[in-house]
């Protein structure tokens, strides 16, 4: 019967979308071997620094400030907006070793990944670097430094404090386990990047990222003011765990399990 016939596809496709939705939650939440995670925590910090520093860059190459202050701190918070989406299950995406560290506080992260974590953030912004000052030269220009105004030193860093603390309390509210995933991930994330750069980056430049500072200050070999963003920035994001601590306790084993891996793979990470 023509009716039978309808009622028995449309069970079909309800049964095939069922399916789909759950290889995808799957394949969202697996465990990725550390290999993997490095690689996307390399190309992921790349692209963050290209981007970030490479308004500078080309503002300084191109002459005329062609590249306004609004669209340089606008950007990076579209560009980590986007990959959160495409990258956020792979490796949780921190491309920040202040991320990294909050969550390893957090207690949702191992140990034994912090190394070639920052490992690979570190050198993907230093490869970010260089080939910005391969292309244009003056990658100097694309660096963070405190405001050059009495006192500016520490003022960039208390500034510095409060945006990471806000930012990765942002992130660790937002994500599963260690991992930016998903839409709230992404818009949270990737909003709070360019809210606080709108009105900050005149301050400090917003780095709220060690590795997105140290990457250009290397490769110009200009390290003006580098402690405020290693040192402010660990303290914000040591702050932001403490507060999370504080309104939701400490992770649920499901949390820490998300964290490693071994909620659908039954084992420990890879």
């Amino acid at each position: 019967m023509p009716g039978e016939d309808h009622a028995l596809d449309e069970q079909h496709a309800a049964e095939m979308r069922r399916r789909y939705l759950i290889r995808f939650e799957e394949d969202t939440l697996r465990s990725r071997p550390l290999w993997i995670r490095v690689i996307v925590e390399f190309a992921g910090t790349f692209l963050l620094v290209t981007v970030a520093a490479g308004a500078g860059v080309i503002n300084h190459y191109a002459g005329g400030h062609p590249v306004t202050r609004a669209a340089a701190v606008i950007a990076p918070g579209a560009l980590v907006m986007a990959l959160i989406y495409a990258w956020g299950p792979l490796s949780g995406l921190h491309i920040n070793p202040a991320v990294t560290l909050a969550f390893l506080g957090r207690r949702v992260f191992p140990a034994s990944w912090v190394i070639p974590y920052w490992a690979a953030q570190f050198a993907g912004a230093t490869a970010a670097a260089l080939v910005l000052q391969v292309m244009f030269g003056h990658v100097g220009a694309g660096g963070n430094y405190p405001i050059a105004r009495p006192g500016g030193d520490w003022r960039a860093f208390v500034m510095e404090i409060v945006l990471t603390a806000t930012l990765v309390s942002v992130i660790l509210n937002t994500a599963t386990g260690h991992r930016s995933i998903g839409h709230n991930a992404a818009i949270a994330v990737g909003a709070t990047v360019a809210l606080l750069g709108l009105f900050a980056s005149p301050v400090s430049g917003s780095s709220m990222n060690p590795a997105r500072t140290l990457g250009p200050d290397i490769v110009s070999v200009n390290f003006s003011g580098w402690w405020v963003y290693v040192l402010g920035d660990t303290i914000g994001a040591v702050i932001a765990v403490m507060l999370i601590g504080l309104v939701r306790g400490l992770p649920d084993r499901a949390e820490t399990e998300a964290a490693e891996g071994s909620a659908l793979s039954g084992g420990p990470p890879a």
